[in-house]
């Protein structure tokens, strides 16, 4: 069997699968009328392509909203810790600057702490004086 192809590029008969589309152009023109299966084959598939290409635009959509939201949250948490950060940095130079006001009492306390620790030893070694002549005064008075 030899294969067959009408002028119109046309189905033609194949020796092993029977009867095959021509690779010719001339039957997909506008005006040429087509084989009725083949059209609703290519509908169908023009359909489902464009089901599947609707589908995938509207997925890229909603990945482009949800960024869009998630920016929007993460702006409002920047701006938030942004007036925090200001907040804890006002309260810092305050602090600091009230520590700086107290540094000279700070100073009088710790020399009043060291003439305190040095009045306590004074003491300590005046406790142990006045023992030691009461001691004294005792063998004095046995005698």
């Amino acid at each position: 069997m030899a294969d067959d192809c009408d002028s119109e590029g046309g189905v033609t008969d194949s020796p092993k699968k029977g009867p095959t589309l021509s690779t010719s152009t001339s039957s997909f023109e506008a005006l040429d009328p087509h084989d009725p299966n083949l059209s609703r084959l290519a509908t169908t598939m023009f359909q489902k392509t464009a089901d599947y290409l609707f589908g995938e635009l509207t997925a890229t959509q909603e990945d482009y909203r949800l960024l869009e939201s998630m920016n929007r949250v993460t702006i409002t948490k920047y701006s938030d810790m942004k007036q925090i950060a200001g907040n804890v940095a006002r309260t810092m130079i305050d602090l600091n600057e009230k520590y700086k006001n107290l540094q000279p009492y700070l100073e009088q306390i710790d020399q009043i702490e060291d003439s305190v620790t040095k009045l306590e030893q004074a003491a300590y070694k005046l406790d142990a004086y006045s023992k030691r002549l009461e001691a004294r005064l005792k063998n004095l008075e046995k005698r």
